[in-house]
C-alpha cells in the first residue's frame, strides 16, 4: 500500500486539501498521513498582540496559546471526520520541531507530498509559491502535489512533455501512483521554443508507444512560443484538471520545465499540480 502525506498547518488548515488528499488518496488505494505541522516556534499571535497597558502577562499568553491549541484540535477533528467519512486509512503526526525540517524529513518516507499553494507556516500570506513551498520543491525526497484553494475533482489530466527525461519520470511516477486515474481524460501538451521543430512533440514515436501502455487515452497538443506564455494561455479557463509536470534535476536544468516555469502556474493557474523529481 502506498503513503500520502498531506500537510496541514492547523491553525490554518484547508478543506479543500482535506478533500483533495483524501480523494487521491481513494482513488490510488492509498494510506492517508495527515501530518500536523505544530512548530513549537510558530503561533497564531504576534508579539504585539501580547503587550498590554501592564506589558504581556503570564494569564494573556496562557489564553492565547489555549486558544491555538483549540484552533489545531479542530483541524485534526475535522481531518478524521472526513477520513472516515471517506473509509479510507489514515494515520495522524504531530510534528513539533521547525517545520519545514520535519516536513523534508517525512518525505522520505513518503510516496507522495499533498500540500497547500499557499502554505507559508507564518503569520504572514505570500506570493506564490511561498518560501516555505519553495523549500519543500528543493527538498523533498518525494514527488510533490500543490493544492490550489478551491477544491474540484480531477476529470482530466495534463502532462506537459519536453522531450527531456524528467518530464517521461513525471508521467511514469503519476501512473505508478495513481492507476485508478489511468482511464481518465488527458493531453500531452508540448511547446517547441525552435522555431524549425514548430509544431512538433520531441521523439513522437517512442513517446506514443510509452504513453498507449498507461494512458491509452491520450491526445497530443503541440505549440510554439515561450512555453510560460503558451501554457498559461492554454490553461487560464480549464477547471477539474491535473498538471503533471518534471522539476529540474539536481545539476541540469531541463529545457524548458524549469522552476521558473513551474513558478508561473503557481502563480497563474488555479489546478493542482504534481510536481516529480528526476
Amino acid at each position: 500500500m502506498k503513503k500520502f502525506i498531506v500537510a496541514v498547518d492547523g491553525l490554518k488548515y484547508s478543506i479543500s486539501t482535506y478533500n483533495t488528499a483524501v480523494y487521491l488518496a481513494k482513488q490510488s488505494g492509498a494510506h492517508l498521513v495527515g501530518v500536523f505541522l505544530d512548530d513549537i516556534t510558530y503561533h497564531s499571535f504576534k508579539m504585539y498582540d501580547l503587550v498590554g497597558e501592564d506589558g504581556a502577562s503570564e494569564e494573556k499568553i496562557s489564553l492565547m496559546q489555549e486558544k491555538d491549541l483549540e484552533r489545531r484540535t479542530a483541524a485534526v477533528e475535522e481531518f478524521e471526520r472526513i477520513c472516515e467519512n471517506a473509509a479510507i486509512t489514515y494515520t495522524i503526526h504531530h510534528d513539533r520541531n521547525i517545520a519545514i525540517n520535519e516536513l523534508l524529513h517525512e518525505s522520505v518516507f513518503a510516496d507522495l507530498i499533498l500540500i497547500n499553494g499557499s502554505e507559508t507556516l507564518t503569520h504572514y500570506t505570500e506570493n506564490k509559491p511561498t518560501r516555505f513551498i519553495r523549500s519543500l520543491l528543493s527538498e523533498t525526497q518525494c514527488p510533490i502535489l500543490i493544492i490550489p484553494d478551491d477544491y474540484q475533482p480531477v476529470n482530466n489530466i495534463s502532462f506537459l512533455y519536453d522531450g527531456e527525461s524528467s518530464s517521461v519520470h513525471a508521467i511514469r511516477t503519476f501512473g505508478y501512483l495513481f492507476p485508478g486515474l489511468m482511464d481518465k481524460s488527458c493531453e500531452v501538451v508540448t511547446v517547441n521554443t525552435n522555431e524549425k521543430q514548430k509544431k512538433q512533440l520531441p521523439h513522437a514515436k517512442l513517446l506514443s508507444e510509452f504513453m498507449k501502455r498507461r494512458f491509452p487515452r491520450a491526445t497530443y497538443v503541440a505549440m510554439e512560443g515561450i512555453p510560460e506564455n503558451e501554457l498559461v494561455k492554454h490553461f487560464r479557463y480549464v477547471k477539474n484538471t491535473l498538471l503533471v509536470l518534471g522539476a529540474y534535476r539536481r545539476g541540469t536544468m531541463s529545457r524548458w520545465l524549469r522552476p521558473s516555469l513551474a513558478d508561473c502556474l503557481m502563480q497563474e493557474l488555479r489546478l493542482p499540480i504534481f510536481i516529480a523529481h528526476n
